[in-house]
């Protein structure tokens, strides 16, 4: 909205092409937001379905252990890529900032703490798969993107 606008207004035609710019590219993060949405549900709906397998021979178990971990990791994975799009979303609310539109200064940090609330959400739904994920080393590796994406502002 803040690029929107300030790409509209005489009074910033000197960052118009800048404001544009934003619009475009905060238009392709949503678009990537809408489709991590079905994602992560489906992922969810995974961790569901592999815990109402059977487990009452070895077999069962061992099938139903091998389903669910395979689910918990994409269970991860899911709102890990949507909290590294929240940081994607913070770099453009930066870029909105630096358009100098003094109106919209509420709006731009608004925006900062929604992509930092979308962070938080995402790293708490990966931290919460990763105690129940027996894998060390996908725990491992998602951690250190998780860690990553924590850090980036």
């Amino acid at each position: 909205m803040v690029a929107r606008i300030t790409a509209e207004s005489p009074r910033h035609a000197a960052v118009r092409d800048q404001a544009r710019s934003i619009v475009s590219e905060a238009d392709r993060l949503r678009s990537r937001f809408e489709a991590a949405r079905p994602l992560d549900e489906q992922a969810y709906g995974r961790v569901v379905e592999a815990s109402a397998l059977p487990k009452s021979s070895d077999e069962e178990k061992h099938a139903r252990t091998a389903a669910l971990q395979a689910a918990l990791i994409g269970a991860a994975e899911a709102p890990l890529v949507a909290a590294g799009l929240a940081v994607e979303g913070l770099a453009l609310a930066r870029r909105a900032q630096a358009l100098g539109n003094e109106h919209l200064v509420s709006d731009v940090e608004c925006a900062q703490h929604f992509f930092r609330a979308a962070r938080a959400a995402g790293a708490a739904n990966v931290r919460i798969n990763h105690r129940f994920i027996k894998d060390a080393e996908v725990v491992r590796a998602q951690g250190d993107r998780l860690a990553a994406i924590l850090h980036a502002e």
